[in-house]
């Protein structure tokens, strides 16, 4: 399935894009979903089924390219990544689409993003943190320094190297390295007593073989109101797996 984007200008002018899925005319809940690094809202979401899934819930799924990814631009000046500027573009799009209650998740960076933005004081109904675990909040420099790694061995890493599947998958997305090095430089961490904001239900769901964020249980316990989906797969392969999209969609109709 292959969803054409919309766009708007976030509160920089930079241009941003979004696709959504659901019910026709715009109807049913909103569920905002946030796609991992170096991804896309396509790619994360569409590509294997899991927007669908959760679109036949009656869900409208709103699923927007991160600056820097996918449909969206990427800027190569550093003035247009301040600290936390996803979270920024986040708001925007929900001042855009007029959403008011509406539902909020993310897979990876989308989590960390979601995360921030609720620490930021947005309050969506519920929450859904994928591919996530304590580390992956509170722990970005060890994270980052490995991305960072990654476009400088951009053209020099070698089947095998660590950093090798993660250029191939940065080449397949066409990621613009400069723009996606001040975007690295904008994360911030959320430290674990930065946690009781979230006071909403939480899903987290990690593949069984994740763990590239940390421990998703220690995340779990930490949260006021949160529970755990364990699915097949690692931090790569765990978003191509229908068991997303189920217990995404089991957790918003419970």
């Amino acid at each position: 399935m292959t969803i054409d984007p919309h766009f708007f200008e976030a509160r920089d002018g930079v241009r941003l894009a979004w696709r959504e899925t659901g019910p026709e005319a715009g109807g049913g809940r909103p569920v905002v979903l946030l796609h991992g690094l170096f991804s896309s809202g396509e790619v994360n979401w569409i590509k294997f089924g899991t927007a669908g899934r959760i679109a036949a819930e009656g869900y409208r799924v709103i699923m927007p390219d991160l600056r820097v990814h996918g449909s969206s631009d990427a800027p190569h000046e550093e003035a247009f990544y301040p600290s936390d500027v996803l979270v920024r573009d986040l708001e925007d799009l929900v001042a855009h689409l007029g959403l008011i209650d509406f539902d909020l998740g993310g897979f990876s960076l989308g989590a960390r993003t979601s995360v921030r933005a609720v620490v930021a004081g947005m309050k969506p109904r519920r929450l859904i943190l994928g591919g996530m675990g304590l580390a992956g909040l509170a722990g970005w420099q060890r994270r980052g320094a490995f991305f960072k790694r990654a476009i400088a061995e951009y053209e020099t890493a070698k089947r095998g190297d660590d950093t090798w599947l993660s250029i191939q998958f940065m080449k397949t997305m066409k990621v613009d390295r400069i723009a996606a090095g001040h975007l690295l430089d904008s994360f911030t961490d959320t430290p674990p007593d930065a946690l009781a904001a979230l006071t909403m239900p939480v899903l987290v769901v990690c593949g069984e073989q994740d763990r590239d964020n940390g421990s998703a249980e220690e995340l779990v316990a930490e949260l006021p109101d949160a529970r755990l989906a364990t699915i097949p797969g690692t931090h790569m392969s765990s978003v191509t797996e229908a068991a997303l999209g189920e217990a995404i969609a089991a957790f918003l109709a419970a």
